[in-house]
């Protein structure tokens, strides 16, 4: 009789790419979740309720996905069915009238079944391995053997020598889902919910209307099995009052059609010996009008449903991370943009501190040859080969130009970065939020540039010293554009090597290449003055001006770079590089292609 239920039970398609990716969502997710459980359970405890309530749910779709591979990979025809409920409610005597024998043990103590127990009727084989293997993590024990201080286990028997009714099933007889101790071995409960094909809920008139069974029955609502429910321990003169409190309940927290109700009264011991005949028809008659009713074809797979109904509280703690991160990414934004600006400010558009241009103006007096200076040029020149990025090189390791070329802007720089990390140390300092989870995020985050900022900023003085020497070239680039340019305007250039301030001028050039003197002394020289004023006065004007403007358009990318390399990504990495038990790590990349799939 009970065989032909899988006739009843059709599954929407559903690729199995899709449920592979599915299953390694909700396993990654469920993962990281009770990571950061167990880890505020050992701390302040302030995390645990937010997190925690969301482990059933994800539980539950993982059990749903791995059902739909069971029965893909099993051979068997079985159909399995659970009877689940409160405490007390009469599961293990739902079960023996089922079956027409005792075979479940019932006791009046709450929590007296804590592990899953099937009943296995043929006389068809059962993919026993199978079911093993669905129950990940569980023992698969003698019912007889178990214990109950050894709740990864469960037990699965052939009785089909009983000669019952019941053919090619799995009756699955279930621990308590609301006793104090419940949540040690809800994870059971939920995956034999997920595995039933038949639901027979069983409640009591005492606890029909705690929360906790609600609750419960509005979890697996998105699983659609065919459900009957059977109401136990009644009194016969309040029955019409216990079926429409039912029905307020249900219609409160479920929104698919109220299943059909048995009822069975309060008897004794001696009076339910007497009823057993009858309760065990009543209850294979519930099951054959089970299987042969008509219920509408949900447009999607209960993995869907079921994952769907649970999206926006499973990724809320995504999403706020992702906001975190967000606001983490602005704050860098802000800092950057920040040290860029007081940068060109104080360096870069600063009339008296900029030097940059200075330095290839001493490459272009250089490349001149003024008469009177070559022996002192071709001297310098010797020390090392030409072309004058080696001779400036010559000169940046004298001690004297050596600090000053490139300690005057590196310095600055350094001074930025300092301020950089000081600011963004700061503003993590002052994050305060009434979020719990916000607020250890925040925290980790200051520890960690607590810990890192040396290590960055070192690395920071590095670069930068590495960029003072990389961007040489371009400012020989520029000297040489210079001077071309000169040499197109002989009798300017001519002109030029005439002149006495472009003498001095040249003379002051040599003395830097040489560490004679230091940028700023260059800069400021009367002879130097000068023959700048000259220049801008002359045919070279315009396009001194403009190689000016481009050189420092150059420096400034090179500076942009250099801060965004080596503080900004070393900072924007600090979040990938918590504690997995401190951060969900799912990127909105992945979320919205999983999204997409439902």
């Amino acid at each position: 009789m009970i065989k032909s239920l899988r006739n009843a039970l059709v599954v929407s398609p559903h690729t199995e790419g899709t449920d592979l990716t599915l299953l390694h969502f909700i396993r990654t997710l469920k993962q990281r979740y009770q990571a950061m459980v167990d880890l505020d359970s050992r701390s302040t405890g302030t995390l645990s309720m937010n997190l925690e309530a969301l482990l059933p749910s994800l539980d539950l779709a993982e059990a749903t996905i791995e059902k739909s591979q069971l029965k893909e990979s099993s051979k068997d025809h079985y159909r399995h069915i659970t009877v689940i409920g409160p405490t007390q409610a009469g599961k293990s005597t739902m079960i023996n009238w089922l079956v027409g024998e005792s075979v479940a043990t019932a006791s009046p103590l709450a929590g007296y079944t804590v592990h899953p127990q099937g009943f296995a009727f043929g006389p068809s084989p059962l993919s026993e391995e199978a079911i093993a293997g669905y129950f990940k993590g569980y023992q698969r024990i003698p019912r007889s053997s178990l214990h109950a201080n050894d709740l990864h286990a469960f037990s699965l028997e052939s009785l089909s020598s009983l000669g019952t009714s019941l053919n090619d099933v799995v009756l699955w007889d279930t621990p308590d889902f609301d006793s104090v101790d419940s949540t040690r071995y809800q994870h059971a409960v939920l995956r034999v919910a997920a595995l039933s094909d038949l639901l027979l809920i069983t409640l009591s008139k005492d606890k029909y209307g705690d929360l906790s069974v609600w609750e419960f029955l509005k979890l697996i609502e998105p699983l659609g099995q065919p459900t009957t429910l059977i109401i136990n321990k009644t009194d016969p003169d309040a029955r019409a009052i216990l079926l429409k409190s039912l029905e307020e309940k249900w219609r409160q927290f479920r929104a698919d059609p109220l299943p059909e109700i048995i009822t069975f009264p309060y008897w004794s011991e001696a009076e339910r010996s007497s009823h057993e005949s009858d309760c065990h028809q009543l209850l294979i008659d519930a099951l054959r009008r089970l299987r042969e009713s008509r219920q509408a074809k949900p447009q999607d797979p209960p993995t869907l449903r079921l994952i769907k109904s649970h999206w926006t509280s499973w990724t809320a703690p995504i999403l706020l991370e992702h906001g975190f991160e967000t606001q983490w990414q602005e704050r860098l934004d802000r800092i950057q943009k920040d040290a860029i600006d007081r940068y060109q400010r104080d360096y870069l558009n600063h009339p008296n501190h900029y030097e940059t241009f200075q330095k290839a103006l001493a490459e272009l007096l250089t490349l001149l040859e003024i008469p009177g200076l070559g022996g002192a040029l071709v001297a310098a020149r010797s020390v090392v080969t030409w072309p004058v990025k080696q001779l400036s090189k010559m000169g940046r390791l004298a001690s004297g130009m050596g600090s000053d070329s490139q300690g005057s802007e590196v310095l600055m720089l350094n001074q930025l970065a300092q301020h950089a990390m000081i600011e963004i140390s700061e503003s993590v300092l002052l994050a305060r939020t009434q979020d719990p989870l916000e607020q250890r995020w925040w925290d980790n985050m200051r520890m960690r540039l607590v810990s890192q900022r040396p290590e960055i900023l070192n690395a920071f003085e590095t670069a930068s010293k590495a960029y003072a020497t990389d961007f040489q070239p371009e400012i020989d680039q520029t000297a040489r554009g210079l001077y071309e340019h000169l040499q197109e305007h002989p009798v300017v250039l001519n002109t030029l090597r005439a002149t006495r301030v472009t003498t001095d001028a040249a003379a002051l050039a040599v003395a830097l290449h040489t560490g004679g003197i230091g940028v700023q002394d260059f800069v400021i020289a009367p002879a130097m003055l000068s023959l700048t004023s000259i220049l801008a006065e002359g045919a070279l004007g315009h396009y001194m001006n403009r190689a000016q403007t481009q050189l420092q358009q150059r420096q400034l990318e090179a500076v942009r770079r250099l801060f965004k390399e080596s503080i900004i990504n070393p900072l924007k990495s600090l979040p990938l590089e918590m504690d997995p038990s401190l951060r969900i790590g799912i990127s909105p990349q992945t979320l919205t292609s999983i999204k997409e799939l439902l």
